[in-house]
């Protein structure tokens, strides 16, 4: 069967503030591998053309950023943004490149490429729901895209596909959605991330779920248990770990005996207690809870 060609999708990545270990994870990419992500079809009769990249790219200074201004003229590409935006002093915090003695913003570059764009994808919890960048007590001013959307009333569609970092998957896989079904049909949560990936709690699909539900929690790092007394925030937080792995599905943060620090939420880091630190509000099991009370009757508490 012939596969209908389609045009190249023109991507223009940009990087606000940010460690680049979003753009580290996802080009990290196995399927589609990197090969088909940068020179043939992210799947057959789609690909993706990269015009601009900060990461993969070779040309730099002035002539980078005509290679922006030139991809910025064809209208209708895919943005990704990696990153939050500092808006304070104008953005001056975040400079995405200068020509002719003018730099040029983090904070400007979106406000003017959003609008051409076909849809915007916040890649990262930075660029999502603000991060690490945004935390207490942020000087820099540090907005997510869709905070600065919203304040500036740009209604390009926006796709959130936070962590930190994001897999890979979430990333390609998204875009595989849109290209072979369309926007529309690319199901959003409230918070703008796809359903596909963000769709279920970590605690719905963890191994240790069982633990958790026998009232059985680690003490330690190490111990055998549910991790949640030490920290784990996994039965708030929506993402597919659990089953889709990392590092070419070998692991995940849980099965290395960590726990769960929420990434992908918008309430992170700030609003979620320390790395370690027992989300407070959250029922143990019916059992758990009666086992206590014996033992405060033993002890005659």
């Amino acid at each position: 069967m012939d596969i209908k060609k389609s045009a190249p999708i023109s991507v223009i990545s940009i990087q606000g503030q940010n460690c680049t270990g979003c753009v580290t994870s996802t080009l990290c990419s196995e399927y589609p591998s990197i090969e088909n992500l940068l020179l043939r079809d992210i799947i057959p009769g789609h690909k993706l053309e990269f015009a601009f990249h900060p990461n993969i790219m070779t040309a730099s200074g002035k002539l980078a950023m005509e290679i922006l201004e030139n991809a910025a003229k064809k209208k209708g590409y895919v943005l990704i943004i990696d990153g939050a935006i500092p808006t304070a002093s104008n953005g001056v915090y975040c400079i995405t490149g200068e020509k002719d003695g003018r730099k040029y913003t983090i904070l400007e570059e979106t406000l003017k490429l959003s609008l051409d764009a076909m849809i915007v994808i916040a890649l990262g919890t930075c660029a999502s729901f603000g991060g690490i960048a945004a935390g207490n007590p942020n000087p820099t001013g540090a907005q997510s895209v869709g905070d600065v959307f919203s304040a500036n009333d740009i209604k390009t569609p926006l796709i959130n596909i936070p962590g930190c970092p994001p897999h890979p998957d979430w990333l390609f896989g998204t875009i595989e959605e849109i290209l072979t079904g369309g926007l529309e049909n690319v199901q959003l949560d409230d918070f703008k991330r796809p359903k596909t990936y963000f769709g279920k709690l970590i605690h719905e699909n963890c191994p240790n779920r069982a633990y958790f539900d026998e009232g059985k929690f680690a003490k330690k790092l190490g111990d055998e248990g549910c991790l949640y007394e030490l920290g784990c925030k996994g039965p708030i937080t929506y993402a597919d770990c659990p089953k889709r792995l990392w590092n070419g599905r070998t692991n995940w943060v849980i099965g290395c005996g960590a726990p769960c620090n929420s990434c992908t939420s918008p309430e992170y880091p700030d609003f979620l207690g320390d790395f370690y630190e027992r989300i407070i509000d959250l029922e143990v099991p019916a059992n758990k809870r009666k086992a206590k009370i014996q033992e405060n009757k033993f002890l005659g508490r």
